[in-house]
């Protein structure tokens, strides 16, 4: 593939600060934040973007991966997304992550930027996911139901993001979910584990409630 010889990042500002937390290593693989737009295909199918009554509603709007460096990067992003539709993709991350050393706990962030945007895409990343059982993947998602029909492996974690188009469906209960609050406080009053500043926190390995929160930002 011309243009971009690795897939995986070295992880945002915040996947950094994480990373040396908790003392392990956090690689990312991001596509284009809900629409390609060099392309103008759509990366986050369930993702909301509206207007009630002349008021712009949903992250299609003020998602936080459209802003900022991520609008320097969208080459990067696209030669990223094209990947993902190659026969090779699953084979290029196995070699990528086997070629790796470190000692380090490794943890793969799917989509700091982007969705799963098919089950066939998603089907890659469990196919990814279960060749490699010593690393740890973990992605939020708007894509609800392509999970609900699949068991993913032990290392696949994922919490449904709200301000999907499938909200309506969200068991707050029994599903891992992440949420966003105004202010910590609101958080914490609502019972919710803070992912804002530590973003290994969304996940099962250290948060063992259904309750993700996101300080809005």
């Amino acid at each position: 593939m011309k243009g971009l010889k690795k897939l995986l990042g070295d992880s945002n500002s915040k996947l950094k600060k994480t990373s040396e937390h908790f003392d392990v290593k956090i690689y990312n693989f991001s596509i284009p934040a809900f629409n390609d737009k060099l392309t103008g295909k759509v990366t986050c199918p369930f993702a909301i973007k509206k207007i009630v009554d002349g008021v712009k509603i949903g992250c299609g709007w003020f998602c936080y991966a459209q802003k900022g460096a991520y609008n320097w990067i969208q080459k990067a992003l696209t030669i990223r997304y094209e990947a993902t539709k190659e026969k090779g993709f699953v084979e290029r991350i196995i070699n990528e992550l086997n070629g790796k050393r470190t000692k380090k706990q490794i943890y793969v962030r799917v989509h700091d930027s982007g969705d799963f945007y098919s089950p066939a895409y998603l089907d890659k990343w469990v196919e990814i996911a279960t060749a490699l059982p010593h690393i740890r993947f973990y992605a939020y998602t708007k894509s609800h139901d392509f999970f609900r029909s699949i068991t993913l492996p032990d290392n696949f974690d994922v919490a449904f993001s709200t301000g999907s188009k499938l909200d309506h469906k969200l068991n707050k209960v029994s599903e891992r979910h992440a949420d966003i609050f105004n202010s910590l406080k609101e958080l914490i009053n609502s019972n919710y584990v803070n992912a804002s500043e530590y973003d290994l926190y969304a996940t099962k390995w250290y948060n063992k409630s259904n309750n993700v929160g996101l300080i809005m930002h």
